[in-house]
């Protein structure tokens, strides 16, 4: 006898991201992690003498294959802005929104909000 289970959702929870205030990081990728479910930046900052190691999260790459990214949308050493949400325990975790590419274009890191 067979059994069939359906499908599965998760969905994992931004409550820990600040999304009412914005924040703006600039800095040089350390790394980029096309995986599920989310995709990853690591982003380097240099900030009075100190490098801060920023992780950045985005959505999974289906969606953001969705919203014109691909695996090799960046590369380690690219200078990049991410606007998005900051961790609200104070550490160097972001939600992005949007990030600024290196020639100057905008990709969304988020869908568009349903009606």
């Amino acid at each position: 006898m067979l059994l069939a289970a359906p499908p599965v959702v998760a969905h994992h929870s931004i409550a820990s991201y600040d999304l009412v205030h914005g924040t703006i990081l600039d800095g040089m990728v350390a790394g980029f992690a096309w995986e599920n479910p989310h995709v990853h930046i690591v982003l380097d900052l240099t900030a009075e003498d100190a490098v801060e190691h920023w992780t950045i999260e985005l959505e999974s790459p289906g969606i953001l294959r969705r919203l014109g990214w691909d695996k090799d949308t960046l590369k380690v050493g690219d200078r990049i802005s991410v606007t998005g949400g900051r961790a609200k325990n104070g550490s160097f975790n972001l939600r992005a929104a949007r990030v600024q590419l290196t020639d100057g274009r905008t990709l969304p890191a988020l869908p568009p909000p349903e009606n």
